[in-house]
């Protein structure tokens, strides 16, 4: 079967799709919607259905990929939901010590995309842990559905809290060189540029397609930061240069790119909004930041 991509959807199906994801459009007001594209046999069911994720189709790194060690752990967060609980994945033989990397998951909580994302950081060299945002809800259900109507009722205060806590567990690791960097996507790029201004000790900032921060708070950024933007993403894309902005006037040291054509969730490979040539460009980007700033 072709692989479907941004490029076999009409641009008003993919801009109710991004509202349905975030959580601006119901399923029942996506499908609605989307009825008026549906051609010949193809229901608005079966666009939905073509939107959503194909994890293990797009998986890079099996789970079972015998040069990491991966697995889940649970840590306290007395200022956060009480308990935090992540993936945590590493090369399986150490070679001295090696930089740390959060990885914030979309508004979707720990899915499989994300802990592949995690792998891949792991056989690049680096430690990286991936919480689960949905952990106090009792964490991914396994359905993208069902994990995008759970993430409203989390308590944003206590999530932040709990992200806090995961970047100061993944850095203090006996294997950790104690440099710290974090990478997101969408609602886990928010989160990225929220850690900027929250951690004095966050080394290097990588956030995808990501919200601002409270640009009163850009002041305190001490991180270094790689921005990346979809080419198609009006809504942050219009927020951007005032960020850009706070960050010269702060002489934070960050670089931003936008990638031409590209969609809202370029990045993620399991879904047609992937951009190959985008996301192999910011990944690349992104690694090599990392090893830039992150190596002793």
């Amino acid at each position: 079967m072709t692989r479907k991509t941004a490029k076999d959807f009409h641009p008003e199906v993919l801009k109710l799709f991004d509202n349905y994801v975030h959580g601006r459009l119901s399923r029942r007001g996506f499908l609605q919607s989307a009825g008026k594209f549906a051609v010949g046999a193809v229901t608005a069911e079966g666009l939905l259905e073509a939107l959503s994720p194909r994890f293990a189709e797009a998986q890079q790194v099996a789970v079972n990929d015998s040069r990491l060690k991966t697995r889940y752990i649970e840590h306290p967060s007395p200022e956060g939901y009480g308990k935090l609980r992540g993936y945590l994945a590493q090369p399986a033989v150490i070679n001295g010590k090696l930089p740390t990397v959060l990885v914030v998951h979309e508004n979707r909580g720990l899915n499989p995309h994300i802990e592949d994302i995690a792998r891949r950081l792991a056989l690049d060299n680096f430690i990286a842990f991936a919480p689960d945002a949905l952990f106090p809800l009792g964490g991914y259900p396994g359905d993208e559905d069902k994990a995008r109507d759970l993430f409203p009722k989390l308590d944003q205060a206590k999530t932040r809290e709990d992200f806090v806590v995961a970047a100061q567990l993944v850095k203090s690791l006996p294997e950790s060189n104690g440099k710290l960097g974090v990478v997101g996507f969408c609602y886990g790029g928010g989160i990225a540029n929220y850690l900027a201004t929250r951690l004095p000790d966050l080394t290097a900032a990588v956030p995808f397609y990501g919200a601002n921060p409270d640009l009163n708070e850009v002041a305190k950024i001490k991180a270094s930061l790689l921005i990346h933007h979809a080419g198609k993403d009006e809504r942050l894309l219009a927020a951007w240069p005032k960020y850009d902005e706070a960050l010269k006037t702060a002489r934070v040291r960050h670089a931003g790119f936008i990638y031409p054509g590209a969609e809202h969730g370029f990045n993620n490979d399991t879904t047609p909004r992937y951009d190959e040539a985008s996301a192999k460009l910011a990944w690349g980007r992104t690694i090599d930041f990392f090893n830039q700033n992150l190596r002793a």
